[in-house]
């Protein structure tokens, strides 16, 4: 019986399936934070601060001492962060800003036990080819923005609406896998565990 050396920060499954690809062995809890924007908070401090918060909260939480990874995805077009939808009209209007522009996603990853903290950060540019009225409806109709900063999954459907990408692609799923390896080795956490025969 193999034990965790991790504790995921997220509930998201996204994030689970890129620390299962690596082979890291962990646990994972959900981290409910307020994830409102501070006033006058750029988009790069945003980002940090929901993933110390998280991986903080995740640290907390448990019952063990193990440490805690906490991450955090945001799109940004301009200097504003394009968080998940409320509904149907914000989703259309975040696609509608997209459209046929390059925009930021920024991934965030700290990782904490006890008093020792440590954070990465992941910047990917992502250009949209044009995306009409139309296309905007259908992805709606999918159920994929949902839930998505941006209202797109770049592993999913929304694939489809992207020209080039320029930096990390795990990043923009939602966990920056480079930047999430030199963390685990500054905590001593070993990759490719579950994957060994």
């Amino acid at each position: 019986m193999s034990y965790p050396d991790l504790l995921l920060a997220s509930a998201s499954p996204r994030r689970s399936e890129l620390l299962t690809q690596i082979g890291v062995r962990f646990t994972q809890i959900s981290a409910d934070i307020d994830e409102s924007q501070r006033p006058n908070e750029s988009p790069v401090d945003y980002v940090s601060r929901m993933a110390v918060e998280k991986a903080q909260v995740g640290y907390r939480l448990q019952a063990g001492n193990l440490p805690a990874l906490g991450a955090d995805t945001s799109v940004v077009c301009g200097q504003n962060i394009l968080g998940k939808p409320v509904g149907r009209d914000d989703a259309l209007s975040m696609l509608s800003q997209l459209s046929a522009t390059t925009h930021q996603v920024l991934s965030a990853v700290a990782i904490t036990r006890g008093d020792e903290l440590a954070l990465r950060l992941s910047k990917t540019a992502v250009t949209f080819r044009p995306i009409s009225t139309e296309d905007c409806h259908n992805y709606w109709e999918t159920g994929e923005p949902l839930g998505k900063a941006g209202a797109y999954a770049i592993q999913g459907l929304g694939a489809i609406f992207v020209a080039n990408i320029e930096g990390s692609y795990s990043g923009v799923v939602g966990l920056p896998i480079a930047q999430t390896e030199e963390l685990l080795n500054l905590f001593n956490i070993p990759v490719w565990q579950s994957v060994k025969s």
